[in-house]
């Protein structure tokens, strides 16, 4: 059972140093350590390979930046923390972008409720989503009920769900400023 993958994360020593055995990890010329984290992105489902290992198959992107290297590289977790000589904010981050994968997975079986005027509308934890059908597309509305601050999709959906599942990454960002 020794170094076997356990939910994403490695569980022996051995697997962690194997990261850094291959890729841009072997080039003298990319430097190996001072890099910095500047985004951190979920591709919902493992589509692309760590840049830095060349190995590791990823769903949560860590964008790591150096001052000495031109372009943003796409990482993984054990090489983010290697690259940012961070392993525990390089794993926080992993997790919290976990902890908001399972959010949105379970935002659609929400009890959502229908208003008045016939509107899909769920109040979440200060904010009130409201889902709207105009013609044959779907929009909606984010108001903060404490701010007032509104958020409006400007964009149009095909089906209620994907007005829903926008939703719900408008509240995220409203959150992570403040709004």
């Amino acid at each position: 059972m020794r170094g076997m993958q356990i939910a994403g994360k490695a569980s022996s020593r051995k697997e962690t140093a194997g990261a850094m055995t291959t890729g841009k990890w072997r080039q003298p010329d990319v430097p190996h350590r001072g890099w910095t984290c500047v985004d951190v992105e979920d591709l919902g489902e493992p589509e692309t390979v760590c840049e830095m290992c060349e190995v590791q198959e990823i769903r949560f992107v860590h964008h790591m930046e150096h001052q000495d290297y031109p372009t943003t590289l796409r990482c993984g977790c054990i090489c983010a923390g290697h690259m940012e000589q961070d392993h525990a904010g390089a794993q926080e981050r992993d997790a919290a972008m976990r902890a908001r994968a399972k959010r949105k997975d379970k935002w659609l079986d929400r009890k959502w409720r229908t208003s008045t005027a016939g509107n899909t509308y769920l109040n979440d934890g200060g904010y009130n989503v409201v889902v709207f059908q105009r013609g044959e597309v779907w929009g909606f509305r984010v108001l903060n009920r404490e701010t007032d601050d509104e958020l409006i999709a400007r964009k149009p959906y095909l089906t209620e769900d994907a007005a829903m599942l926008r939703a719900f990454d408008a509240i995220e960002w409203m959150r992570s400023r403040g709004r």
